[in-house]
């Protein structure tokens, strides 16, 4: 983006030099991150430095992803199924000690995931029933996407500000030239072109940077949602009856279609997690909630 700019900048011989303005990079940069300080609390500050800090670096769910989270929870589920639901309480409780979940490094170093689906199906043990269950995890889901938009709000408010602010500096710049007419008439033309930077600068970075950096905020909020939906859809299948393979199948319909596995990838990695073809039909019935207690 910067280059497209500088590149078409200098076809027109323009003048590098003129665009280094440090005292208009100062008036509009500085402001702008006052405004943010000024609008949000720490906690959200220290969420936009963790999303942009990940806007650098690759995408945070791929495939891969998906499908070793699939293959974690048929492992889960289907030892639910077949010695009880309380039979993974301990996987729940202490999951960087559990067989199944310490294999899935990905989700065990994500603490939001981790907690959804650990939080889930502790509510089932405890009793819950599915309806009010399903109800619990899409409450649990608008608070953390609301949570997670947080950020993009506090960055689309800073683009918004930018132009306002290089205007500012240009009014400034405007100021200092009004106080140099008389001058000699290069002075003036430097001060107006050092003016007019501003303005250039606020518009720039509010389009071309600020605003791009939260969309890409915003698209990573939705893939995170995204991702904790389909650990909602496979236990709300699984609780409603469905065998452990059904349920993967109901969770892969969730992921988006850009990173969803295929059908035959996901049944040939559920079969190697358990050593043998995974069969709906024989897999022995069993509780899958613990009763409400009278």
């Amino acid at each position: 983006m910067f280059g497209s700019v500088v590149a078409g900048y200098l076809m027109e011989h323009g003048n590098l030099l003129v665009l280094l303005q440090p005292a208009e990079l100062i008036i509009i940069g500085g402001a702008s991150i006052g405004t943010v300080l000024i609008a949000n609390p720490p906690h959200i500050l220290k969420q936009i430095l963790r999303g942009l800090a990940g806007t650098f670096g690759g995408p945070k769910f791929t495939q891969k992803r998906y499908l070793e989270l699939l293959k974690t929870l048929y492992e889960l589920l289907t030892k639910a199924r077949k010695d009880g639901v309380m039979s993974v309480e301990n996987d729940i409780e202490k999951p960087a000690l559990s067989v199944i979940l310490s294999k899935n490094l990905e989700l065990l170093n994500d603490h939001h995931a981790l907690n959804f689906l650990c939080d889930s199906i502790r509510m089932s043990i405890a009793g819950f029933e599915v309806f009010e269950l399903d109800q619990l995890l899409d409450l649990d889901l608008e608070v953390h996407h609301q949570y997670a938009s947080q950020p993009v709000s506090a960055l689309t408010t800073m683009a918004d500000a930018l132009p306002g602010l290089g205007i500012v500096a240009a009014v400034l710049g405007v100021v200092i030239t009004m106080g140099a007419i008389g001058g000699p008439p290069e002075e003036v033309g430097r001060k107006v072109a050092a003016a007019l930077v501003g303005t250039f600068l606020g518009v720039l970075l509010c389009y071309g940077l600020v605003g791009p950096l939260a969309a890409n905020l915003a698209k990573a909020a939705e893939d995170e949602s995204s991702h904790l939906q389909v650990i909602r859809a496979m236990i709300i299948a699984y609780l409603k009856g469905a065998a452990p393979i059904t349920a993967v199948e109901v969770a892969r319909r969730a992921i988006p279609g850009h990173l969803r596995p295929p059908f035959k990838e996901v049944e040939q990695a559920c079969r190697n997690s358990r050593g043998g073809a995974p069969n709906a039909s024989s897999e022995p019935a069993a509780p899958v909630a613990a009763p409400a207690a009278s």
